[in-house]
């Protein structure tokens, strides 16, 4: 049993941790909200954690001469490896978790009960602003209760503060699908939530000698759903002033507002009050450094368009050596798309990356400003860690949302070198928002999605991320979500054929679309991307 926390009992802990994760990973893969077969919250822990402590076994005898305390070093050496090989959304978080634990005890001689608390409570904040909207039932509901519980222990005992924590975090995590409906209708509970619950009974083990005795979260039954349901003003600390028009409701511009608050000055968002139940149209206006970020505050809020932006500094030209000095790394997934985005002269990265790996990436351009297209919604944030390490290195990087493949290609498609970085950056986000997106896949097991129940083996057409079809038919199917898309309009569609996907299919889409839709242009290409037979792009 330990009194304090020292450095041996952080790498103990972190090697008790990632054996713990390694143990369950397949598990918390199997947590997954959507019945497609791309879970891999498990695995991206066990990479981001493997990174950490790989860290620390290279370098914990290398204590600085000045500085943090011995436990702190090894705290930020665990951080530092997480963050440099965090996956997905859940192992950026899950580094964010360790840099404020390392943060808070570096400088703390002795790390007791209430010293531990006090960094949980970073540890949550922490968590919370490394997601732009935050949401409930997830991990970070879980870290939160961990440290309120700890927090309200109010004692210097440092394994009944680990206890307290633990445990408290454990009923968070039963009480996710209360808070969250994907996860009630899926019959689970938080797959990042469980990893971190797993981490801290590997802290209470190696400060208590201990093992807790946790049963698994048992699987929800899945109910049906009911039958209905319901430069004038500012600091000149900013460089840039952007602006826009923007098409949503009220409640995404609230939360817009506050991220675009936290980015610059000088925010005004002005609605036209609009009132016969559709989204209202707002004028937005604000000052920042990163034009990439508020444009995708914009996007993430709704549908941004009419979008300007006024550099401050005598709105001069770019010399040309620095404007030609410029990238582009894409994430992909498959060789045929891989092979697309290269010859577009873009750098291509693996599907899954780390922050390390986007990094390298970055770094090998050689170029002083690059656009990444991370083309995965669980990389984005991985992509924006990366442009913060980037950042720090002296290059400038702006990471346009791709959430799939056919909208980078159409970022792509509209760069212009002898455009401002910035003005390029907004070409890129615009042409990739204005392409709406498609993926076609098989059902990997049972659950109940918006679109109805569906079974292992039927087909499942997810528009913009959601269900929308299920089907019997892989082809029936393809040409169906197609005919919904170009229903609300379009005049090209992009098919990307995958690695499973059967012979003829992207062929047999395309003969679809010309006899129903002839006005509609069709490029089909190999994508090779696994898990999903066809991608589809509508602009």
């Amino acid at each position: 049993m330990l009194d304090t926390l020292d450095a041996a009992a952080v790498r103990r802990w972190c090697a008790g941790g990632l054996a713990a994760l390694r143990r369950h990973q397949g598990e918390i893969d199997d947590l997954n909200v959507y019945p497609v077969p791309d879970g891999d919250t498990g695995t991206n822990l066990v990479l981001t954690l493997t990174s950490a402590q790989q860290a620390l076994a290279m370098d914990l005898d290398t204590l600085p001469d000045v500085g943090p305390t011995p436990h702190g070093h090894a705290l930020r050496l665990m951080a530092r490896g997480a963050l440099l090989g965090a996956r997905g959304n859940s192992g950026v978080i899950l580094s964010q978790i360790l840099r404020a634990l390392a943060d808070t005890l570096a400088a703390v001689p002795v790390v007791r009960g209430r010293q531990l608390a006090a960094a949980l409570g970073d540890a949550a904040a922490a968590a919370y602003a490394a997601v732009a909207r935050p949401v409930e039932g997830t991990v970070l509901s879980v870290v939160a209760a961990a440290a309120r519980a700890a927090g309200s222990a109010d004692s210097d005992d440092l394994r009944t503060v680990a206890r307290e924590a633990a445990g408290a975090a454990a009923e968070a995590l039963a009480r996710t699908p209360e808070q969250l409906p994907a996860l009630a209708r899926a019959g689970v509970v938080d797959a990042g939530g469980r990893g971190l619950c797993l981490l801290l009974d590997a802290l209470v083990e190696v400060v208590t000698g201990e093992s807790p005795r946790r049963l698994p979260p048992a699987p929800r039954p899945v109910r049906p759903p009911p039958a209905t349901a319901v430069r004038e003003t500012g600091s000149e600390e900013y460089a840039y002033e952007v602006q826009f028009l923007l098409d949503a409701d009220a409640d995404a511009v609230a939360r817009m507002r506050q991220t675009l608050a936290g980015l610059g000055d000088s925010l005004v968002v002005v609605g036209d009050g609009a009132t016969d139940g559709a989204s209202d149209t707002w004028n937005v206006h604000v000052h920042v450094n990163d034009v990439g970020a508020a444009v995708e505050a914009g996007v993430e809020a709704g549908r941004p368009y009419r979008i300007s932006v006024t550099r401050f500094a005598d709105q001069r030209a770019e010399p040309a050596g620095r404007r030609d000095s410029r990238a582009a790394v894409v994430v992909a997934s498959g060789a045929g798309i891989a092979e697309l985005f290269a010859g577009e002269g873009a750098t291509v990265v693996p599907g899954n990356p780390s922050t390390g790996e986007l990094l390298d990436a970055i770094r090998a351009t050689s170029a002083a400003r690059v656009v990444v297209l991370p083309n995965d919604p669980n990389t984005q944030a991985v992509a924006n860690a990366a442009a913060r390490e980037a950042h720090a290195l002296g290059v400038r990087v702006s990471v346009v949302p791709t959430r799939s493949p056919v909208q980078a290609l159409a970022a792509l498609a509209v760069r212009d070198p002898q455009r401002l970085f910035a003005d390029d950056v907004i070409a890129m986000a615009e042409a990739a928002g204005a392409c709406r997106y498609a993926e076609v896949c098989w059902a990997s097991r049972e659950a109940l999605t918006v679109a109805g129940p569906c079974r292992p083996g039927d087909v499942l057409a997810l528009v913009e991320g959601e269900v929308h079809l299920i089907g019997v038919d892989l082809a029936d199917t393809c040409a169906a979500v197609v005919d919904r898309m170009l229903g609300g309009g379009g005049e090209l569609v992009t098919l990307l054929s995958g690695a499973d996907a059967p012979d003829g299919l992207a062929d047999a889409v395309a003969e679809h679309v010309a006899r129903r839709w002839p006005f509609v242009e069709v490029q089909a290409y190999p994508g090779g991307q696994p898990h999903y037979p066809l991608l589809v792009g509508v602009e």
